[in-house]
Parts: structure tokens; C-alpha cells; sequence
């Protein structure tokens, strides 16, 4: 089959590769009708997360038709059609029965391996280091997809795949990201980034009830798609973040803010984004946490933090003082998507919102690689990349 295989730094290629095969009776292999790139694949690309080598396969945000079965798989059968999370799932341990899925106790095949640099390990995630199990991605003809009963979302025919797709990633997250910030009707939520989790977080934080919701970011594209979901943005290469969130909130600070960026937070002209991408050059430092920062300076006393945004390892100058006095919540984690599956299909059915207003380009899987190079440098108002296989 086809596949896009990391070969190192920048280099995603679309390899022939073995097909995928039943390796256990909870298995189905699935064969893929339509993924998408996602902003998190870019930390692989750019290879800020630990944990990559030669010939894995990339991509977690996929969707297809079931075309085989373990004999222990009783959900699904062959013809079905599903959207598969990022998060594969047992459904039978402790954290599973909790509904926090990405948490998984037993998914993750390299669970010792991520325990020694996290303390505790996580789930096993599709195509995303051998961190978390080193399970082969979606980008590709074929996906073999472990603890199948548990680990995919059913969709009925006559929805196409493009409003469906999201549910294994961005969607859920924006959603969850909102969610976790228990929107009050008197909010003003603030999002920085509006790249595709940014934007299913502001529809979100709209369907969700806000009061305000104000979306920073720099790229044209981005902004034009964020006001056209009922925000209010603000473009931090032309006006001062700090200043504009004080005149939109007379003074006080956003009750609520969301940092969809994470670990790659680009931003010129700030002595701690230059002192980031130095320390980061020297490997004293793996993530830049500018977003983080200026959350914490801006939102208002007793608020929450809400964070969807990848972080993968060691940040440096957080605030943590002044978060600690203002009395900020901190949120975060990788998304629990079987948590918020079910409503959320049941809102694109019934025309509360359809995901796919994101795409901006659609691709044969072969065009992948210049499609990263596109996506990660937001050329030709590129949003949101789906592929078709």
C-alpha cells in the first residue's frame, strides 16, 4: 500500500510500505477513504517530539470502511463505516470506565517507556512516536485499527466523509478545550490560534454559549475564517494583544482562555519568543510556551486556562507566581474523543454545524509531502489539509 513515512526532519515521503495485518482478535483493518493533516503532525514534521524514527507512518485524523475483523471484534463487521480517534481506547480499565480516554492504561505498548520520562504513562495514540505505542498512523491506503469495538466512531451513509472526518480529532478537541472552561453566559472567551482547533473551539465556544468570543492569530486566512464563526479577532503582528483584550473587556481580562498553539508558538518581536528559539537551538529548552505566558498576564483573576495545545517537554520562564495569586484554573490534556463523539455527531446531523467549512485543500495522499511543507507554512491560505488515499 501507500503511506507517508517520517524519514527525519522535514522529510515526509510517500512510501510503498506492507499492508497492514490482523495482529490480534480485537483488530479490524480499515481501509482509508479520507484523512487530513493535523497542526499536532507538524510537531512530528519539524521533529520537536521524542520518540520518531525512519519509516513510521504518520497521521491520526482518518476515517474509512471496515474490510476485515479479529474474531473477538464484535461492533463491527465488514462494510461499516467509521470514524477512527487518535485515542485508541480498551474500554474495560479504570480510566477508560472514567471517560478519559486518552488516558488509556492499556494501549499504550510502550507504557514503560513513557512512564520513565513522564512519571505515569498515557494511551496509545495512531501514528504519533513510540511514546505512545508507536502504533502506525492513518496516513495511508490501510490502517490497522487495535481494540476495534472500543476505538471508532460509527457513521450512518449519506453524510460525507468531510463532515464526519474531524470527529476523530479537531472537532472533539475545540470542543473539549470549551468545554473544560465551564462557559458561564457572561463570558468572554479568548483563543489564541486559529488554525483548525482554534476554529472548531470558537463555533464551539459559540454553540456553548459565550457571551463573547475573541480569536487572535496573524494569518489573513485564519482571521477571515474566525470572524465568518462569530469572533472577534485580533491580529497580534498589527496591534498589541495585551491592549486590545483590555479595551474588549473593559480592563478586567477574558474570563476564559485557550491556548490552541502549543509547543511552536511563532511570534516576532518579543525578547521571550527570541530567548525561546535560542534555548531551543542549544536543546536547553524544547517547547515555546509564549502563549502560555501571556494567558496567564491576561486573564482575569479566578479565570480558567484551558490548554488543547501540544506541549511534549520542558518549558521555561512560566509565571507560575502570578498564576498562583490571580488564582487561575489550569485545564489541559489530549482529547477524551469518545467522550464527546456522540453529541457531537448528533449536532452535524442535525445541521448545528458542519465541520467541514475548515478545508481549504483537498489532495491524493502522493501530494502529502508538499501539502506538509504548504500546511506547515501557511501558503496559498492554506487552513486545514484533507487527503484522499
Amino acid at each position: 500500500m501507500r503511506a507517508l513515512v517520517w524519514h527525519g526532519t522535514t522529510d515526509i515521503r510517500c512510501d510503498t510500505v506492507p499492508d497492514p495485518e490482523i495482529e490480534d482478535a480485537g483488530d479490524a483493518i480499515v481501509k482509508v477513504t479520507t484523512c487530513a493533516i493535523c497542526g499536532s503532525d507538524l510537531h512530528l514534521y519539524d521533529h520537536f517530539m521524542p520518540g520518531m524514527h525512519k519509516g513510521f507512518i504518520v497521521g491520526h485524523e482518518f476515517m474509512g470502511e471496515v474490510v476485515d475483523t479479529g474474531k473477538g471484534v464484535s461492533k463491527l463487521k465488514k462494510g461499516d463505516r467509521v470514524v477512527v480517534p487518535f485515542t485508541i481506547a480498551c474500554g474495560r480499565c479504570d480510566q477508560c470506565r472514567r471517560g478519559n480516554f486518552s488516558l488509556c492504561e492499556v494501549s499504550n505498548r510502550n507504557k514503560d517507556l513513557q512512564a520513565k520520562l513522564f512519571g505515569h504513562h498515557t494511551g496509545g495514540f495512531f501514528g504519533y512516536t513510540e511514546l505512545t505505542g508507536g502504533y502506525a498512523g492513518g496516513q495511508a491506503e490501510y490502517v490497522r485499527v487495535p481494540f476495534a469495538d472500543t476505538t471508532h466512531v460509527k457513521v450512518p451513509d449519506g453524510i460525507p466523509d468531510e463532515k464526519v472526518l474531524f470527529l476523530g480529532d479537531i472537532f472533539p478537541t475545540g470542543w473539549q478545550a470549551v468545554v473544560q472552561c465551564d462557559i458561564e453566559p457572561t463570558d468572554t472567551v479568548a483563543i489564541w490560534g486559529c488554525g483548525p482547533v482554534g476554529q472548531m473551539a470558537i463555533r464551539s465556544a459559540i454553540l456553548l454559549g459565550a457571551r463573547q468570543v475573541i480569536a487572535i492569530d496573524r494569518v489573513p486566512e485564519r482571521l477571515d475564517m474566525a470572524r465568518a464563526g462569530g469572533a472577534t479577532t485580533i491580529n497580534f503582528a498589527m496591534e498589541s494583544v495585551i491592549e486590545r483584550l483590555n479595551e474588549l473587556t473593559g480592563g478586567k481580562g477574558p474570563e476564559k482562555c485557550i491556548d490552541c498553539v502549543g509547543l511552536e508558538a511563532h511570534v516576532t518581536g518579543h525578547l521571550d519568543s527570541m530567548v525561546d528559539r535560542a534555548k531551543q537551538a542549544l536543546m536547553l529548552e524544547t517547547d515555546r510556551p509564549h502563549v502560555l505566558r501571556e494567558m496567564i498576564y491576561v486573564c482575569r483573576p479566578g479565570g480558567t486556562l484551558s490548554i488543547p495545545g501540544v506541549y511534549g517537554g520542558l518549558l521555561d520562564k512560566i509565571p507560575f507566581g502570578a498564576s498562583m495569586n490571580k488564582g487561575l484554573t489550569w485545564r489541559m490534556g489530549q482529547t477524551h474523543v469518545n467522550r464527546w463523539t456522540g453529541d457531537l455527531l448528533r449536532r452535524i446531523e442535525d445541521g448545528e454545524i458542519d465541520p467541514s467549512f475548515v478545508i481549504t485543500h483537498t489532495e491524493p495522499l502522493e501530494k502529502g509531502p508538499e501539502m506538509y511543507r504548504t500546511f506547515r507554512d501557511k501558503e496559498d491560505g492554506c487552513v486545514k489539509v484533507v487527503l484522499k488515499p
